[in-house]
């Protein structure tokens, strides 16, 4: 992430000078609920959709004012000079890939591929078709993880010391009907998140234990439920989730600490709690023998932060960033963090010695 100049005051990235017209490919919940708040929030001009589905293409150009309903793929990946969105599932991503005009500035929905090797190959048809392409990893951006990342930058919380993710909540998994019966869910698809922001604070960990478990709330679902533990050589690393907390209860949470060596910080991610609605998002400063410093926040996670991930990527492209931070190498990399957390769920764990009487 850059230094805290490159940003404009409060915790937004910086717009393009000249936004380029989006062409978004899928329409579905996180299309409408996320991508296209954004993108009317920050002005970012999205000219034209196409899903596999017309009337839920049309449904989305009525609601957000887009102009131009593609009546296929090859129609959508004919516009020139535009940002390409594509939103759809993993098993869709890289057909779509291939149909994009070589060349083109494009965004991919996460997760990148459904495991390592899927992944492997997206990145080779990015590489081929020689796309500036980004992940869309959008909560490195959201506004309090900005401000985080200004304050870390700062010196603020001082040399980390331990990063904790804590999820208890009540997830609606059958609002992705994509979801039911695939192989993998947690991890590949909420955790990745936190897996990829971890990775922006603390650099590459030098290993991993997980365990990734279904729930019988959540029958046909995968895992539901993670631990992760992230080796690091000075910093204690943990992520905990669990997607079947009772409904409405007053102990649901979603937050992430950081500590460090001065003082620490916590984050609440509110639309963990009740999606897509949520709570707003907080930011808590906290050092010893001091008051707690709560920061106020310019927006959410959802939608604010998918502006930023479409602002670097247009940015990047135009010459105005230095750096595409959620570039394919990087959410590769990602993605073998995902991929190792899921070896590790596979292992029985130590066994316990047996103790005779």
């Amino acid at each position: 992430m850059p230094a805290p100049s490159e940003r404009r005051p409060g915790q937004q990235w910086p717009q393009p000078r000249a936004p380029l017209p989006i062409i978004i490919i899928g329409a579905g919940g996180v299309v409408r609920n996320a991508h296209l708040p954004a993108y009317r929030k920050y002005n970012l001009t999205v000219s034209g959709i196409y899903d596999i589905r017309p009337a839920a293409a049309r449904a989305a150009a009525g609601e957000f004012g887009i102009p131009t309903v593609h009546k296929s793929l090859a129609d959508a990946a004919a516009v020139r000079g535009a940002v390409f969105d594509v939103a759809v599932p993993a098993d869709q991503q890289a057909s779509i890939l291939k149909a994009l005009p070589a060349g083109s500035p494009v965004l991919i929905q996460k997760p990148f591929g459904r495991d390592l090797r899927e992944s492997l190959k997206l990145l080779a048809i990015c590489n081929k078709k020689r796309f500036t392409a980004a992940v869309n990893l959008q909560l490195r951006f959201s506004p309090n993880m900005l401000a985080l990342r200004d304050a870390i930058d700062r010196g603020v919380l001082g040399d980390i010391t331990d990063i904790e993710v804590r999820v208890n909540t009540r997830t609606p998994w059958s609002k992705w009907t994509f979801l039911k019966g695939i192989p993998r869910l947690e991890i590949l698809y909420h955790s990745i998140h936190y897996l990829d922001l971890i990775r922006s604070f603390a650099g590459e960990p030098a290993g991993v234990f997980a365990r990734a478990q279904p729930h019988p709330d959540s029958a046909g679902y995968a895992d539901v439920r993670s631990s992760i533990l992230l080796i690091y050589k000075s910093i204690r690393c943990a992520i905990y989730t669990n997607h079947n907390h009772p409904e409405g209860s007053a102990h649901a949470g979603s937050e992430f600490k950081i500590e460090g060596t001065r003082g620490a910080a916590i984050a609440r991610m509110g639309v963990n709690l009740n999606y897509p609605a949520g709570l707003p998002d907080t930011l808590e400063f906290v050092a010893a023998g001091r008051p707690s410093r709560a920061i106020r926040l310019s927006g959410n996670w959802f939608p604010d932060a998918f502006a930023g991930t479409m602002s670097n990527l247009q940015r990047f492209f135009a010459g105005d960033d230095n750096i595409l931070h959620t570039r394919v190498a990087d959410a590769a990399r990602t993605m073998a963090l995902v991929e190792a957390c899921y070896r590790a769920a596979r292992a029985r764990g130590t066994a316990i010695p047996i103790i005779k009487h």
